[in-house]
């Protein structure tokens, strides 16, 4: 068997005609090419250089031996490259809010896979603006995300209604009192947007209970440990929607906007495919309460 690091070394002596200049081109020593040299020619039992000539020339049978080499190496990079791409398409990176977390986008998933069995999609959920950042910083191949100003580069947009819940049953919190919140950490985009609506309307109001799950928050409301403002898509059973009249009027604007890269392979293709329609439906599914 022919080796290619000896016959890549053999190849480009001959292309530079000078074993110093085929050792810099390498990044190799000098004696480490003559070596590879050698070691070919004795595994060919013939000379294939004619090193008598300031110009390094091949002999008769390193002519001969010259265009299976550079068959050999093309074959090598192709399948090389061959490897890298089905490795990059086998793996996906997908950032997604909190509330998409659960069974909910789950069957979209599994029928992309179900076509691509190699496909392997890694689900990375977060608050917003840390996705945007991980998705910026090219650590994410497609996000789904939460925002008030949608991108230039968005792939896909739908409006995200917004609303106040409370416990079910349970009154509106007295004007003379502090309203008690359930939020997500500090610099959420939920979080930002409900207390700077309470700010605008003069209404005091403090952190009864912080998490960055979305499923421990809405537990919260629904066991009466206060109020929040979440997706409508959010509002269960043990929750009741604040009304206008009430005075939490549900803020409008949010969007659920789609990002992809411009270079995908063919499952990601997929993939954004399905996103868009879950999307879609989704889109058509939520609807803002009757206020």
């Amino acid at each position: 068997m022919l080796d290619p690091v000896l016959l890549r070394s053999f190849v480009t002596v001959v292309d530079t005609g000078n074993f110093t200049r085929a050792a810099e081109y390498l990044h190799l020593t000098q004696s480490t090419v003559s070596q590879h040299v050698i070691r070919l020619e004795d595994s060919l039992n013939c000379r294939l250089l004619d090193r008598t000539q300031r110009h390094v020339l091949p002999t008769e049978e390193g002519g001969r031996l010259l265009g299976y080499a550079r068959s050999i190496l093309r074959l090598a990079e192709e399948a090389r490259e061959s490897v890298a791409a089905a490795q990059a398409s086998a793996s996906l990176r997908l950032g997604a809010p909190e509330d998409f977390m659960g069974s909910t986008l789950m069957p979209t998933l599994a029928a992309v896979q179900a076509a691509y069995p190699l496909l392997r999609v890694e689900v990375e959920g977060g608050l917003s603006h840390e996705l945007l950042r991980r998705y910026r910083e090219g650590e994410l191949d497609l996000l789904l995300v939460k925002q008030w100003e949608v991108d230039a580069d968005c792939h896909a947009q739908w409006p995200e209604p917004l609303c106040w819940i409370a416990a079910h049953g349970s009154p509106p919190p007295t004007p003379d009192t502090a309203v008690p919140l359930v939020a997500f950490p500090a610099g959420a985009l939920y979080r930002q947007e409900m207390t700077a609506m309470l700010e605008a309307c003069g209404k005091p109001w403090h952190v009864r209970f912080s998490s960055p799950s979305l499923p421990s928050l809405t537990a919260a409301v629904a066991a009466g440990m206060g109020i929040s403002l979440l997706p409508a898509a959010c509002v269960a059973a043990g929750h009741r929607v604040l009304t206008a009249e009430e005075g939490y009027a549900a803020p409008g604007g949010l969007r659920l906007a789609l990002y992809a890269r411009s270079r995908l392979s063919d499952a990601g293709h997929a993939l954004l495919r399905a996103l868009t329609a879950y999307c879609e439906l989704r889109a058509g599914t939520v609807t803002p309460p009757a206020a």
